[in-house]
């Protein structure tokens, strides 16, 4: 298949998947190079901006998924009438933000920077799907590791943990505060895509 019959194609799996899909999976899928799907991708990607159309082609590390135009999400969430994904508290974005810039990181870690404890939130943030364990660290105890997760990616609006702002210096007094207005930004952007957040943290 060449790039041209793949670039429908690929928007109709991508369509009714309606998750993520491995860039490598559908290589398998086409029986072609991964580059041949990158630049079916693109081509999606070009259609879709200059026809000014109501769906995205995310990319969220090495897979690819189709979601609304951000600019429609107040209409599709009246369509669908799910209600406004609530914000996550100062405390859990902390936690997040932690979790996101020094992955993998065990609990001790996250209430290490924060000075606080942490269970309640970073087991939230893991039922939420924004965070998931990534192994044990090989210490007394073997605590968990955790990392984020294509979720926290489609919820900040990024395609990569790349993306993300510059870490800010944590030694500085409103070092914390700074970060937590980074991921905040973050999260603004991707705002259509929403998660059924609950957080008391």
């Amino acid at each position: 298949m060449d790039t041209n019959s793949i670039v429908p194609a690929l928007e109709a799996v991508l369509f009714a998947s309606g998750e993520p899909v491995p860039a490598a999976r559908l290589s398998l899928i086409f029986a072609v190079p991964e580059e041949v799907i990158d630049d079916a991708a693109q081509e999606l990607e070009r259609e879709y901006a200059e026809n000014r159309r109501g769906i995205r082609l995310l990319r969220l590390g090495a897979s690819l998924q189709l979601c609304s135009a951000p600019e429609y999400a107040k209409l599709v969430a009246r369509v669908i009438e799910h209600r406004a994904a609530p914000r996550l508290s100062p405390g859990a974005l902390e936690a997040l933000a932690v979790i996101a810039y020094f992955q993998p990181v065990t609990r001790a870690y996250v209430e290490q920077v924060r000075g606080v404890d942490s269970s309640y939130t970073v087991a939230s943030l893991a039922e939420k799907g924004l965070i998931e364990p990534a192994g044990r660290l090989e210490a007394p105890g073997r605590p968990t590791l955790y990392r984020t997760t294509e979720a926290f990616l489609r919820v900040m609006g990024v395609s990569s943990l790349n993306e993300l702002p510059a870490l800010p210096d944590l030694t500085e007094a409103d070092g914390l505060e700074k970060l937590q207005d980074a991921v905040e930004k973050l999260k603004s952007r991707g705002e259509q895509l929403e998660l059924d957040m609950e957080e008391k943290a």
